[in-house]
């Protein structure tokens, strides 16, 4: 009888330390076995299996497991070897499918039957790789390696990381934060308590309660009656320069950004294969400069490793920071800090400036659906930007505003988020994003593009209770799909879900159920926007 125990304390091993195979009594990964530590689980044992009570332990060894620091293994090619491919922290019950995916990629340059993002080497911060990083995170790891996780646990440890200018304000405001790629962002403000008196809140269920507040309700619904700020450093910034830069990003993209100077483009990135790689916007600063909102480190990997020798490309989120201004009010908050005409700076145009003394570069944009700018500046300008925003929006009812909110006014607009709403696996079309494809100029992976009727649907889907994200999707005893995106719309008084479902069952009014637990939640298809689909608000 074998048995294997989870239940000790993490033992680390340095890389360093593990034998060579020619030095090993048995093979590198095995070390020597350590009684005590499997102790409670030979008491366990013996108690579930009787026939062991008169047993002795013939052999036991204590052997090496691979923790990264997310849990995910590390596949692809490095970016400073060409060539060198790696495949490792890969465990055994996983090897089969990595050897597939890896023959793919290798062969065909890329890999069509599995979305690989969450696993590709390049896709960590240098904060990723510190050493004492990497101990922590793969203790911690080992430790709760299968635990039930809630979908918004943060890591707890090393912590706080990285923190924006406007740190110091949203600790005297109360920020509850949460963690996302080592930024320390918060989730509501303990200061807008108040707002909630005399509001109807959703309550969720108690598994959605957790890591949630009642004033994250009401600060998403201060965001439509008057105007919120958004703290929105922790977005990955590029920017492309040099003389190739505009045709660079025509290749690479699937919109038109060879337009004016001020010119704001939400596109895709596409594979050879078709499917999005992420989903960015692209900002003409210059005639060869451009700003590039994107997702994380891969986009950055990937840019690099397709740019000629007269583009550069280089990463400025630490250097700066960004203030997210929005709702019905917000015009009334910028416009007297600023010589920029914001009514002439139409939606998805940009302008550098100033607000107050502080240089910005403005785009409006709006992940919210209200009125509003995106406003960055340097880090050194960023608390400065922050304190005089809100000294001009305290006759306004400013508020500051967290994720939790955020979450629940981009859903009742239907914006989609790479990685969760769509991957590598889906093509911009079954996503809903045929409006940033332009077929009429090339780029990469157009060739595999088939725009005509998908088999399966990114479908909006309301319901009278809460989820998460990653539930079952039924039609009857069938599992059809599954949840993407979930909140709580508190504009609309619905619970929100978006699934990918095949295209027969994501017409209007269709019935379909979500496994949650022990429970099938009733859920309908409805028409997306779920919010102000003429765009009134975001236009005015």
């Amino acid at each position: 009888i074998g048995i294997g125990f989870y239940g000790h304390r993490p033992m680390p091993v340095d890389v360093n330390d593990i034998l060579g195979v020619d030095q090993a009594e048995v093979m590198p990964s095995v070390q020597p076995f350590t009684e005590d530590d499997f102790a409670d689980a030979w008491t366990e044992s013996r108690r579930l299996l009787p026939a062991l009570r008169d047993a002795k332990i013939d052999e036991g060894i204590n052997g090496l497991f691979s923790f990264t620091v997310d849990d995910m293994p590390l596949l692809g090619e490095s970016p400073l070897v060409k060539g060198f491919w790696v495949a490792e922290a890969v465990w055994v019950t996983h090897s089969a499918g990595v050897g597939h995916a890896m023959a793919e990629w290798l062969v065909e340059g890329y890999c069509s039957s599995y979305d690989l993002h969450e696993c590709d080497v390049n896709r960590f911060e240098q904060h990723h790789l510190a050493p004492d990083y990497i101990k922590a995170r793969g203790c911690q790891n080992f430790v709760e390696v299968y635990d039930i996780k809630h979908p918004l646990q943060p890591m707890e440890d090393p912590r706080p990381l990285r923190t924006s200018p406007f740190h110091p304000r949203q600790q005297e405001l109360g920020a509850v934060f949460l963690e996302a790629n080592g930024w320390e962002r918060p989730q509501w403000y303990e200061a807008n308590a108040g707002l909630v008196e005399g509001r109807t809140v959703h309550s969720p269920n108690d598994w959605a309660a957790r890591y949630w507040s009642p004033i994250a309700a009401a600060e998403a619904q201060v965001t439509r009656e008057t105007v919120a700020m958004y703290d929105m450093t922790a977005l990955k910034r590029l920017i492309v320069e040099g003389p190739g830069a505009a045709g660079f990003l025509q290749r690479m993209t699937t919109g038109d950004v060879d337009k004016s100077i001020g010119s704001v483009t939400y596109c895709l990135l596409l594979d050879v294969d078709g499917g999005i790689r992420s989903d960015v916007t692209v900002a003409r600063l210059g005639r060869e400069v451009f700003q590039v909102g994107a997702n994380g480190n891969l986009d950055l990997d990937w840019f690099a490793r397709h740019r000629p020798a007269d583009v550069q490309v280089r990463d400025l989120t630490a250097s700066t920071c960004c203030i997210g201004i929005w709702g019905p009010r917000a015009r009334d908050v910028v416009q007297p800090l600023t010589t920029i005409d914001l009514t002439k700076l139409k939606y998805f145009r940009g302008k550098q400036g100033y607000i107050g003394n502080v240089p910005v570069t403005a785009l409006r944009l709006s992940y919210v659906g209200e009125l509003g700018w995106e406003l960055y500046t340097t880090a050194d300008m960023g608390l400065k930007l922050w304190d005089t925003l809100w000294a001009a929006g305290q006759d306004h009812g400013i508020i500051a505003a967290g994720r939790a909110a955020f979450n629940s006014l981009r859903l009742e607009k239907g914006y989609r988020s790479f990685g969760t709403d769509m991957t590598y696996e889906h093509d911009p079309y079954e996503a809903g994003l045929g409006f940033a494809v332009k077929l009429t100029k090339d780029f990469h992976g157009k060739d595999a593009l088939e725009p005509g009727d998908p088999k399966r649907k990114l479908t909006c889907l309301v319901l009278d209770d809460t989820v998460m994200g990653k539930e079952p999707v039924y039609a009857g005893e069938d599992c059809v799909g599954y949840v993407t995106s979930a909140a709580y719309g508190h504009t609309i008084g619905k619970g929100i879900a978006y699934a990918w479902l095949p295209t027969a069952l994501a017409q209007p009014g269709q019935t379909v159920h979500i496994g949650y637990f022990d429970r099938r939640i009733e859920a309908v298809v409805a028409e997306e926007p779920l919010f102000d689909p003429k765009m009134t608000r975001l236009r005015g």
